[in-house]
């Protein structure tokens, strides 16, 4: 019996979502779907700083306490992959910073004083971050936040799941992270549009995804203008300020969660040097700059 394609949308992370799959019958389609959908919500239920019994605000509850927390093991494997992304970026990839998300309102659109930045910084440093033993101790007044890692991480977790529930041909997007679960029946990638940083509708670039998956990073989601500056919602631990660079960065990788760290660093970085960061990982990208200028590169690798 020729496959069927099942579409299924939810809102989950503060993003629309879509789950697409091929299966002989929709009926199963759409009940695999919803097992799908789930494992989203049981992340963003462990790991949203929204949410006051997500395990992440036990974590930030727990800061300054000397017995510390226990943590599980997928806890533990988030935790790894931020110590290598904040080694690799020499600092700028920081999941500590959650303090500064707190002093930054982009709601009312207000900007702190230094002197509020220079005191928020002194609660900033993965360096400062101890486990061992599934235990993890947060010095006093320092708050985690997984915003640069959970989607992406999310998104790789329900393609693995739908391959052990034996989906063969499926795509998973999390508000425009993706993640693939394998080819479509016919053998051919799975086509992606990347949208622009001012008007999401409009796509700037295109690429056909095979495997892997593909992350974007910008500053269209949460910005605002003061005195005629714009601030980005992307903030710098190093100096508490909103970063500079690039507008907007898309990346395809092996998992989705490794395009989304280097997108994430590449935002984090002053503008050339995010473009020689870009061109020195290998990894397929395209980027927007402060002039609005679209350059892309290797997409059409992933053909």
């Amino acid at each position: 019996m020729e496959p069927k394609l099942t579409r299924f949308t939810f809102k989950a992370m503060g993003s629309f979502c879509e789950i697409q799959l091929f299966d002989a019958s929709r009926v199963h389609g759409k009940q695999l779907a919803r097992k799908l959908s789930s494992e989203v919500a049981r992340l963003e239920a462990k790991y949203s700083r929204f949410k006051s019994e997500s395990l992440l605000s036990q974590i930030n509850l727990a800061a300054g306490n000397a017995k510390g927390l226990a943590i599980d093991t997928e806890t533990v494997s988030l935790l790894e992959h931020a110590k290598s992304c904040f080694e690799t970026s020499d600092g700028l990839f920081d999941i500590t910073a959650g303090v500064l998300n707190t002093l930054w309102d982009f709601k009312q659109a207000k900007v702190p004083s230094q002197e509020q930045i220079e005191e928020a910084l002194t609660r900033v440093g993965f360096d400062r971050l101890a486990w061992q033993d599934s235990c993890l101790h947060l010095p006093q007044g320092m708050q985690i936040d997984f915003g640069g890692i959970v989607k992406e991480y999310a998104a790789d977790s329900v393609a693995r799941l739908a391959r052990e529930l034996g989906v063969d041909a499926g795509l998973v997007n999390l508000g425009g992270d993706f993640s693939v679960i394998g080819l479509r029946p016919d053998d051919r990638p799975w086509p992606v549009g990347i949208q622009g940083p001012e008007h999401p509708q409009d796509v700037i670039a295109g690429i056909a995804l095979s495997a892997g998956g593909l992350a974007s990073s910008g500053d269209y989601e949460r910005c605002f203008l003061h005195e005629g500056k714009r601030y980005s919602h992307i903030l710098n631990p190093m100096t508490g300020w909103p970063s500079s660079g690039l507008r907007a960065v898309s990346v395809a990788a092996s998992l989705c969660t490794v395009a989304g760290s280097v997108a994430t660093i590449a935002m984090l970085k002053e503008e050339q040097a995010a473009k020689d960061w870009l061109l020195e990982s290998g990894l397929p990208h395209v980027w927007v700059d402060s002039h609005a200028k679209v350059e892309s590169s290797g997409l059409s690798e992933q053909g």
